[in-house]
This record gives structure tokens, C-alpha cells and sequence, in this order.
């Protein structure tokens, strides 16, 4: 905890970063301030948001959720989902490489720990939405933010108006609209590791009842990660984004927005270095262990090229790169009836994915070749009614459909000292020996084809029926239906008509076909009661109840005791999630601080997650299974205060304890994987990448210097995350320790539209892990991937 009073103690003295150009200090995380309109300068700006689909202030919704402003994400240099998640404590975010991207909140999602365990079959529990689109592929939420206005963090159960499984939560980001004021920004970025981001803006009307909005950003940066053995720069940063708007507005009673974006991601990305070896508390044959003097390291007379995951370092021997790209086209179209506003909001998108990877993660030559290229096309229309105004009843309903179709091709292959290192010298129960190529050139192709169609119809109403207390009450039914086929085949390696040697083959590769559906319809709803105390204090209590459907494992599956494929376990089970939350919300000090409170309790039946096959001899694959129980339980608060006129702070904090409440049957952590196959009982253990405690306090500061014909601004935010385990099992090797992350600015801002700032991310150069992957053998050996070290910049921005 030292570290987090230290940095809030630097906070305090530095008084960080700038506010809006009218010279208001701004709070833009955890208690709501986005979207601001125009009040007492003294105070706080009013935020709206659109958490129930309409706008409304955020004081009045009654419930938790964090709104992150587009200057602050601007200020803070926050330009993707994983630094969001440094300013909103209750956001976990999880990335080994785009596609294995996934969020939590509160814990529950769908939690990917570590490289090859996203799932093509598994929905993600946090929604991802984007101009009021849903995203399907978490993998989508990896590139650069462009342009955007406000992120909305929803926190808990999201099923009544978030449909598609929003079971944990969402977040809802807003991108700046056309204006029929002429405006520009464009701004450059330089920094530490050859970084260079350029940002440009334009807007403006076309006629009196059509505007445009242009908008585009470009990131590259050298990798952070020395190969020693070729000599280049691993897990660099290079993306580029364009977003193109028209909105055609002919009366103040009717409008439609069409847009269409383009992201790409492609660099030398992304492997993990060596973080740890575990020791055995159970026996384990002393050659199939990864260190000691007949280890496997020993045997290929093999040393890591550091043991410091620090000193940032690898020598993998295998290709590496990552090229994906993903846009769509939509159109929101709103019309004013009076009374209601219908509001219809259609959209396409796609995502294309590939990637090289060496899923040794070492210098021996185990794995050659592994990728999974895939596409995925979505289709999706929305039609909702809401209603207008402030009224004792109002009301939100609509009906929602969705298509998505993912196809993959599983590619992966093995190199000359696999055999050894996965299989042994010897195998079977005759001790039959192992040729050293019997997997050189050994490997897996086939194709994948999951589709997925779902239909919603919801609605909630909000009915005060005396001044003051509002009661409401939404329903959504969901059907959706999915199918999944997965077909692959072996080849290569040498041939032998050896059954011992074969099976010893198979054992670790083997081609799998099967087919799988899912039918499964739910109602979903929450309920809330909420009083409005004063005009400044909102108290509710609520009650969520959300629905994952049926998953289909596309990943193939694990292998039973005869050495086949277990088919029972192609679907599992619905996912069902019920939370309770009490809050408070209050404006205090004639609207200078606003704090808000929430408790919550969550309880899920069936989680759906992602498990690696530990009977597998060399656990290559991961596979979705149900959990009978899962809880989570803790309390949020956060408050903004403005201190001046030129200066804000603000803080969040938030604790959780999230466990598996009924786990008889999960998979063992590595120490006490031995020699048989086996299950542990893991009720009671944590969930994996949820701190206990995590939090962020952050400043702005703003100084009008009439001789400096503008003014001097500072920004700074610290984030504080506890230890957290780093797989599903709990193991103690691949717990994550408690770190704080301090990033600040320092700059001048002309009165002529210009400024110049200095900044810096991870300042106190702080070590720390962001993910951990247990090696394929269960050797022992464990990887992950160590913090970014500081980067300082420089940044001119400019607008018109």
C-alpha cells in the first residue's frame, strides 16, 4: 500500500494534467464526468450518458457504472482498452495478442489469462460496444482508440437493454460526431522506442442539413522484448485507424448518421519471456521436468537467455508476427415522434486474424509453426422506442437481431526436438523407444465453422408514482441458435507402423471432427427502486438477472482415458448470473465533489471458461467448460472534487473478493500435475486476474498566464492493483504481485489553439507482469509478459 500513498502524495504535489479549453478542471473516471454541459464554473460539469439507451445525467441512473471523458483519454495518453483500464479500478483487461483479449469486471467475463485460450464458441461476458454497436470478437477491442468522445463502463448484469450477453457488464463508447461548425485537430506524438503516434481530426458541414466528419490515427513503436538470437526488437506496436462520418439532419425532428471504419494491426508481435520454473509438491518424472540435472533443459544442454523477465529477452527460434484488420459500415438513424424517439441502428462488420507464434517460447526447436487464421462477419439491426422527456413514466423497448459467422483454420506444426521434450525418450508400458524426429514436420490442419443467430425482444419502464422514488422494471427475452463444426487432420513426420509409437503421436496431436448445436432461449431482466433524497443525493437498490447461452467448444476437445476426443464435452451449458447491488449518489459542496457508493453480490451458475487439458501429455489445448458456482462480492466508490477553479482530483477504489464458490472437478495448478492424469478440487480458490484491491487517484491542474498569452497545465493518475492470480488454478507460480503504474504531463497551451506537452507512462519505471502462460508439457516452466518499460514523449496539438 506504500506505493499507492506515494504516488497519491506525488499527485498531490504535482497537481497533473489539463482540463477543457474553457479552463475548468475536469474528472473524468469512476464517478461520471464525461460529456459536460455548460453550469456553474465554480462546480462540476453535468454528465449524460446513455447507459439506458436514452440520455440522462449520471447522478440519476441508478446504478454503478464509470464514464471516462475524451479529454482525459486525451490527456492521460490513454489510447487503448488496456490503459482504460488503468483509470477504472473494477475494468480487468487481459491480452497476450489481440485475439486473446479479454475483459473482466468485478472479476466475472470471460477471463483469457494467458496465449491460445480465446474460443471462438465462447461469448465474452463484457459487452463491447461501439456508437451503440456490438462488437462479438473481444479481439476487436485490442486496436487504438480514434476520436472518441466518451467511454461508458457498465458494471454488473447488462441484459435487459445490452442484450447479447452482456452477463458482467459493458463498455459503451462513444466516437465524436460531425458538426456543422467547421473544426480540425491534428496532433503529433514522439517518444522513447522510436514511438511516433500522429492523430488528425476534421469536421464541418457540406450543406445546411449534411456534415462530415473525418478522423485517423497512426502508432508505431519498437518492440520492448531483445531476441538475442536474430538480433530484432519483438512485440512492437504498429496500427493505424481511419473512421469516416456523414450526418444528414434535415429537421430538428430527424436525423441519420452513416459511418465506416477501418483498423488494422500489424508488427512483429507478440511472444512472452521467461518468468519462473514451479517446483513439485507431487512426484513428477525428474526428465519430464523442464529444470534439475537430468531436466529438459539439461537435455538439450539448453540455457534461458535470462531469468530476470525484466531484463526483457528471448530467443525464440520460431516465426513471429501478427496481422489483423477489422472495420464495418453502419447507419443510426433517429426520428423525433413527439412523445418518443424511434430509433433504428443497422450495421455490418468484420475481423480478419493472423498470427506466427512460437508456443515454446524458447530457443528449442519444439514448435515450429502455429496459427490460426479466421474471419468473421457479424450482421446486426436494432429498432427501439424510447420515450422523450421527464415524466412520471417513461419507457424503453425494441426488438434485436444478431449474426455472426467466424470461420478458422487451425495450423500448427512441430519441429525436430518435440519428440523428446513432449514424449520422452521412451513410451508405453514396454518402454518402446522414441525416435528423435518421430514429430519433425509432424502437424494439424482443418477448418472451423461457427455460427451463431440471435433474436431479442426487451423493454423497461421507469414509473415514479410519488415525487422522488422511481420503481422500474425491464425484461428481455433472448433465442439463439448455434452451430459449430470443427474438422482437422494430421500429417507429416515420419511414417511407422509402430501401434506404441502411433498412439505416442496421437496422444499429442490428433485430428478431430465433430459438429454441435445450440438452442436456448432466456429471460433476462433487472428491477430497481430508486429515491431521490434531495435534488443532490440518490440512493437504489437493484436486482439484475442475466444469461449466457450455451457455448460450443471450437477448439477441439480433450481427450478421455481411451486416448479419443471426449464428444460429451462439445456444448456446455448456459451461463446464469444474478447480482444484487445497493448505491448511493450525491453532488455535495454546491456541486464541488461528487462521491458515489455501491456494494454488490454477484452469484453465477454454470460460469463458462476457458480450461487446459492437463490428461494431455503435452496439455496443447484449451477447452470451455462449466464451473457449478461462481461468486463475487465487494464495494466501489469514487469521488471528483473541484478544489479551484484550476484544479481537480479525483479517486476511485474498489474491492472484490470473487471465488469459485464449486469447483470439485477443475483442472490442478502445475505443482501438482505429476505423471497420471488428475482433478483438484478448487472451491474457495480466487478467480484469476481479479485484485482484491485496486484503485486510481489522478489530478488536473490549469493556470492562466495572461504574459504567456495562454496557460501552463499539469496532469498525473496512478493506478493501484493488488496481487492476483495469473491462471485458473490458482497456482502459487503464477500469481502476478501488487504493483502502481504513475503516468503524468506537463505542458502549455496557447491562447492561439496550440500546445506543447511533455509526457510520460509507467514514470517511475515500475517492473511488474500483465500475464503469465504455463509452457505446453506441463515442464514447469512458466512464461509471461513483463510491463512496458517508462516511455517519455513529446506531443503538439493543434486546433481550429
Amino acid at each position: 500500500m506504500r506505493h499507492l500513498l506515494c504516488a497519491a502524495s506525488f499527485i498531490a504535489l504535482a497537481t497533473p494534467a489539463y482540463a477543457q479549453d474553457r479552463g475548468l478542471p475536469q474528472g473524468d473516471t469512476a464517478a461520471p464526468t464525461g460529456t459536460s454541459v455548460e453550469q456553474d464554473q465554480a462546480g462540476l460539469p453535468e454528465i449524460t450518458v446513455t447507459a439506458r439507451r436514452r440520455a440522462e445525467d449520471a447522478q440519476r441512473i441508478p446504478g454503478s457504472l464509470s464514464v471516462v471523458g475524451g479529454e482525459l483519454l486525451d490527456r492521460s495518453y490513454t489510447v487503448n482498452t488496456q490503459q482504460l483500464s488503468q483509470l477504472v479500478p473494477a475494468l480487468n483487461y487481459s491480452s497476450a495478442n489481440p485475439r486473446n483479449t479479454a475483459f473482466t469486471i468485478r472479476g466475472l467475463g470471460s477471463s483469457v489469462v494467458a496465449v491460445s485460450q480465446a474460443n471462438d464458441g465462447l461469448e465474452p461476458g463484457v459487452g463491447f460496444y461501439v456508437d451503440q454497436v456490438y462488437h462479438a470478437r473481444p479481439a476487436t477491442a485490442a486496436f487504438d482508440f480514434s476520436d472518441i468522445a466518451q467511454v461508458e463502463v457498465l458494471r454488473g448484469p447488462q441484459g435487459t437493454l445490452f442484450g447479447k450477453n452482456s452477463t458482467a457488464g459493458a463498455i459503451n463508447i462513444t466516437t465524436r460526431e460531425p458538426t456543422f461548425t467547421p473544426e480540425a485537430t491534428e496532433e503529433i506524438s514522439v517518444g522513447s522506442f522510436n514511438f511516433v503516434q500522429a492523430r488528425a481530426a476534421a469536421s464541418g458541414p457540406i450543406t445546411d442539413t449534411l456534415a462530415f466528419r473525418i478522423s485517423g490515427v497512426s502508432t508505431r513503436r519498437d518492440g520492448v522484448i531483445d531476441n538475442v538470437v536474430t538480433g530484432r526488437d519483438q512485440n512492437q506496436t504498429g496500427n493505424q485507424a481511419v473512421r469516416g462520418q456523414l450526418l444528414f439532419k434535415p429537421s430538428e425532428m430527424f436525423q441519420i448518421k452513416l459511418s465506416a471504419d477501418f483498423t488494422n494491426f500489424e508488427s512483429n508481435c507478440c511472444t512472452q519471456v521467461y518468468y519462473r520454473v514451479a517446483t513439485r509438491d507431487v512426484p513428477r518424472t525428474a526428465t519430464r521436468q523442464f529444470a534439475g540435472p537430468t531436466g529438459l533443459a539439461a537435455q538439450f544442454n539448453y540455457t534461458p537467455p535470462s531469468t530476470n523477465p525484466y531484463d526483457r529477452v528471448t530467443d525464440i527460434d520460431a516465426q513471429l508476427g501478427v496481422d489483423t484488420n477489422e472495420g464495418g459500415v453502419a447507419a443510426i438513424a433517429d426520428w423525433n415522434l413527439g412523445g418518443a424517439t424511434l430509433t433504428s441502428v443497422s450495421a455490418w462488420r468484420f475481423w480478419n486474424w493472423d498470427a506466427a507464434n512460437d508456443r515454446d517460447y524458447t530457443g528449442i526447436p519444439i514448435q515450429i509453426e502455429q496459427h490460426i487464421p479466421s474471419r468473421q462477419d457479424q450482421y446486426s439491426q436494432e429498432l427501439r422506442l424510447a420515450s422523450n422527456g421527464d415524466h412520471a413514466l417513461s419507457y424503453v423497448g425494441g426488438l434485436y437481431f444478431f449474426r455472426q459467422r467466424v470461420e478458422g483454420r487451425p495450423i500448427s506444426i512441430y519441429g525436430p526436438a518435440a519428440a523428446r521434450y513432449l514424449i520422452g525418450t521412451t513410451t508405453g508400458a514396454n518402454a518402446i523407444p522414441v525416435p528423435a524426429n518421430l514429430l519433425d514436420g509432424y502437424g494439424t490442419d482443418g477448418r472451423t465453422d461457427f455460427q451463431s443467430n440471435s433474436y431479442a425482444a426487451f423493454g423497461e419502464v421507469n414509473w415514479r408514482p410519488v415525487d422522488r422514488l422511481t420503481l422500474t422494471g425491464g425484461l428481455r427475452y433472448t433465442y439463439e441458435h448455434k452451430t459449430g463444426t470443427y474438422d482437422t487432420f494430421v500429417f507429416g513426420g515420419p511414417a511407422t507402423t509402430s501401434p506404441a509409437l502411433i498412439n505416442a503421436r496421437l496422444g499429442i496431436l490428433r485430428g478431430q471432427t465433430y459438429a454441435a448445436k445450440v438452442n436456448d432461449g432466456a429471460l433476462t431482466g433487472r428491477a430497481n427502486i430508486a429515491w431521490q433524497a434531495t435534488d443532490n443525493v440518490l440512493g437504489y437498490v437493484s436486482y439484475a438477472r442475466g444469461e449466457k447461452s450455451g457455448g460450443i467448444n471450437m477448439s477441439g476437445l480433450p481427450l478421455n482415458d481411451q486416448n479419443l476426443p471426449a464428444i460429451g464435452t462439445a456444448v456446455v451449458r448456459p451461463e446464469k448470473n444474478t447480482a444484487y447491488e445497493v448505491g448511493l449518489k450525491t453532488r455535495l459542496f454546491d456541486n464541488r465533489l461528487t462521491f458515489n457508493i455501491d456494494a454488490f453480490y454477484t452469484r453465477v451458475t454454470d460460469f463458462q471458461t476457458n480450461v487446459s487439458d492437463t490428461r494431455a501429455a503435452a496439455a496443447l489445448r484449451t477447452y470451455l467448460a462449466n464451473i457449478p458456482k461462481v461468486t463475487s462480492k465487494g464495494v466501489e466508490a469514487d469521488a471528483v472534487a473541484a478544489v479551484t477553479r484550476d484544479l481537480s482530483v479525483r479517486a476511485s477504489v474498489a474491492y472484490a473478493d470473487g471465488k469459485y464458490d464449486s469447483y470439485p472437478n477443475g483442472p490442478c495448478p502445475i505443482e501438482l500435475i505429476g505423471n497420471t492424469a488428475a482433478s483438484c478440487n478448487l472451491s474457495g480458490t480466487g478467480l484469476p486476474g481479479l485484485p482484491k484491491w485496486s484503485s486510481t487517484v489522478g489530478g488536473d491542474y490549469l493556470r492562466p498566464v495572461a504574459s504567456l498569452s495562454g496557460s501552463l497545465f499539469a496532469h498525473a493518475d496512478a493506478n493501484y492493483r493488488s496481487k492476483q492470480f495469473g491462471d485458473p488454478t490458482g497456482s502459487r507460480f503464477t500469481t502476478i504481485g501488487s504493483y502502481t503504474v504513475v503516468n503524468g504531463s506537463v505542458g502549455y497551451r496557447s491562447s492561439k489553439g496550440w500546445e506543447l506537452a511533455v509526457f510520460a507512462r509507467n514514470l517511475f519505471d515500475r517492473d511488474y507482469i500483465q500475464n503469465v502462460t504455463i509452457q505446453a508439457g506441463n515442464s514447469g516452466l512458466i512464461l509471461a509478459t513483463p510491463s512496458d518499460p517508462r516511455t517519455i514523449g513529446l506531443t503538439f496539438h493543434a486546433h481550429q
